[in-house]
């Protein structure tokens, strides 16, 4: 059971590390990590308001929320479907694409930070073992 504990305790610090770091991104253009992880979705897909919601973990009155508030500072745009008049798709503007460029080279910065006392091959067992454990949630 300890070593249970330690995994757990392990993986708690590690997310609020990089909860941390994204947070402070994400401040430094007066944006919520919400609003972030909205631009992340957005950099190689263009879901409905609905598949947005699902990927982000909210419902249809917060990403409608989430969606306003960002389409106004011109970071996305909002393209009614051709098929379903109560339906849209949400895609990125060339200024949220931008935005979202600079973001993600920030958080890589800060990541490396975090990651610096780890060797080469210790960063790919990480990567590996990240890469496993988020490709298993299933919720």
């Amino acid at each position: 059971m300890a070593e249970t504990d330690e995994l757990v305790d392990a993986l708690a610090q590690l997310s609020f590390a990089v909860v941390a770091a994204l947070t402070e991104v994400a401040g430094r253009y007066d944006m919520s990590v919400v609003q972030v992880r909205l631009l992340g979705v957005l950099r190689d897909r263009e879901p409905s308001m609905s598949t947005l919601g699902r990927h982000l973990g909210l419902d249809k009155s917060s990403v409608s929320g989430l969606v306003d508030r960002a389409q106004r500072r011109g970071l996305i745009t909002r393209t009614p479907s051709p098929t379903d008049r109560r339906s849209s798709y949400v895609s990125m503007t060339d200024t949220g694409q931008a935005l979202a460029t600079r973001i993600a080279a920030e958080f890589a910065t800060s990541i490396e930070a975090l990651t610096e006392g780890l060797s080469p091959d210790e960063r790919r067992l990480l990567t590996t073992l990240a890469t496993r454990i988020v490709s298993a949630d299933v919720h």
